[in-house]
């Protein structure tokens, strides 16, 4: 009779072996080559795929059931936010336009990095990193989809929400950060892993999600609040990725660190264009604010940021090059941003508003050497102008940046009184810039750009008009017909929020739930 012998337990590190690494094989009919034909023609050099450290070790067995408990505790605070009308309790319906802003201009981008990174998954030869990136795919897919299901209960009673997939790939500001996505998913896999496992996970997602998040809970928005949270477990997984790619690239070959530190330049320089939208709503667009952009910026790039890039110089990576520019910007970007959107506001789908007097003092505060000396006489113009019946609606079409797609309206580096030009020749033809990182990007890989999708330059072309439009007519209305082939309702999703008509509906709603009526 055989004795029966207790088989050995597997510890947490070889039952993670099995279920990751031991999935591997080597083939045998076909060549390496061909089955991963993308990891050799960006430079970089890997001698060893084993070396990769998971620094999560999660099974799929065990994500499944950790996002699942996330769920149904998200699920539970949307349902019942939704069921008390929680949109009510907001501070007023001017705050309601950076949730219009946050799901028309970033959750579409979820959607993007979960193609990014699955195609990155497959790209990759080693098990290791293949796993993270399917896991972070899922993840991202999961971010759109909470997103949308959160958001999704403000469409039913608020103009702004109805069609955001669609203006993401016409809306003129939209094309900023789907520019962003476009440029990285079409990159080569370690490109893609740097710019949006690193650069943006890792050293600028929380400028995104952080005072996002926290603005959401102090404005009194807990659905958004909820996902906020829900997203910010994965995001620390994320960002431990991004750092984990940057160590192990460098480790492999010191001919990576060039090819590895222009990527960090590039894409550092990219986001921080795309967080232009963040800074305007932390500044201006939340009715009562946790921080300014400016301490945002200081706190969670300058602190944090410059710790990790002091971390980082073993390696020989320095801080990006573009530091220095923004930190000239950074008591001028929210506010040249908010000056261009209110002016072009009847070709957004969301409102603007010029600040109260009480948010100006706290802009002042804020900035005590930009506001008041440059922007205060703005407001105060455009204001008395308001008064009068004067709002003013720009309708022409602006310059905008060959590489970022941002309307030329930054001002040059130290002097917030000139507009900042760049230009170049490429092949007979020349290109416009507002910064000299957008520039060098430009000129660092031309082809890349000279086929951007521009919305200006289509609309000029008259791309961006319903079919069977005729320009030449008499009283043709360019602006309207583009607002057709948007699909935004001129005077319902566009214009000022003062005589909106979700301002309108916010204070009856409002009052009904308050008192007797």
């Amino acid at each position: 009779m055989d004795m029966q012998v207790a088989k050995k337990k597997l510890g947490l590190k070889e039952k993670y072996q099995v279920m990751t690494r031991d999935l591997d094989w080597t083939p045998t009919y076909q060549k390496m080559e061909d089955i991963y034909p993308y990891v050799h023609y960006e430079g970089i050099k890997i001698h060893d795929w084993d070396r990769w450290e998971d620094p999560f070790r999660l099974t799929m067995d065990a994500y499944w059931k950790y996002q699942a408990e996330k769920e149904k505790k998200l699920y539970a605070i949307i349902d019942a936010y939704a069921q008390n009308n929680g949109h009510l309790n907001v501070t007023d319906a001017r705050y309601i336009n950076t949730v219009k802003l946050f799901l028309t201009g970033v959750s579409p981008l979820e959607y993007m990095a979960h193609r990014g990174f699955a195609h990155v998954g497959r790209a990759f030869p080693g098990p290791g990193p293949r796993v993270a990136c399917l896991m972070q795919s899922l993840d991202e897919m999961r971010h759109l989809q909470t997103q949308v299901h959160a958001i999704s209960n403000y469409n039913k009673y608020y103009n702004g929400f109805h069609d955001f997939r669609q203006w993401h790939d016409r809306v003129w500001y939209l094309s900023v950060p789907k520019s962003f996505f476009d440029d990285a998913i079409t990159a080569g896999p370690f490109e893609f892993v740097v710019a949006i496992g690193f650069s943006f996970e890792y050293v600028l997602t929380n400028l995104l999600f952080v005072p996002f998040v926290s603005g959401a809970a102090y404005n009194g928005d807990m659905g958004t609040m909820a996902y906020g949270f829900s997203a910010q477990s994965d995001e620390a997984r994320h960002m431990t990725l991004g750092l984990e790619v940057i160590k192990f690239i460098l480790e492999q070959d010191p001919d990576n660190l060039p090819i590895v530190q222009r990527w960090i330049d590039k894409w550092t320089w990219r986001g921080y264009r795309v967080l232009m939208l963040v800074a305007m709503m932390m500044d201006y667009m939340l009715p009562k604010r946790t921080m300014s952009w400016k301490e945002a910026w200081e706190i969670y790039f300058e602190e944090n940021g410059g710790a990790l890039f002091r971390d980082l110089s073993r390696y020989g990576i320095r801080m990006p090059k573009c530091a220095e520019t923004i930190a000239l910007e950074k008591d001028h970007l929210s506010h040249q941003a908010w000056c261009a959107f209110y002016n072009y506001t009847a070709a957004t789908a969301f409102h603007t508003w010029i600040p109260t007097e009480d948010e100006m003092q706290w802009l002042s505060a804020k900035y005590p050497e930009s506001f008041d000396k440059y922007y205060r006489p703005r407001w105060d113009f455009w204001r008395e102008q308001a008064a009068q019946g004067n709002r003013f609606y720009n309708t022409t079409l602006p310059m905008l940046c060959q590489t970022c797609q941002i309307p030329m309206l930054f001002t040059e580096p130290g002097d917030p009184t000139k507009i900042c030009y760049r230009e170049t020749d490429y092949k007979g033809m020349k290109y416009h810039f507002c910064s000299d990182h957008c520039k060098e990007i430009f000129e660092h890989e031309p082809e890349k750009y000279v086929q951007a999708w521009l919305p200006v330059h289509q609309i000029y072309q008259g791309n961006c008009f319903p079919e069977g439009t005729d320009p030449t007519a008499e009283g043709f209305d360019p602006l309207k017909a583009v607002l057709q082939w948007y699909n935004i309702v001129h005077g319902r999703d566009n214009l000022d929020f003062e005589g909106s008509e979700d301002q309108r509906n916010f204070a009856a709603w409002r009052a009904q739930a308050t008192r007797n009526v």
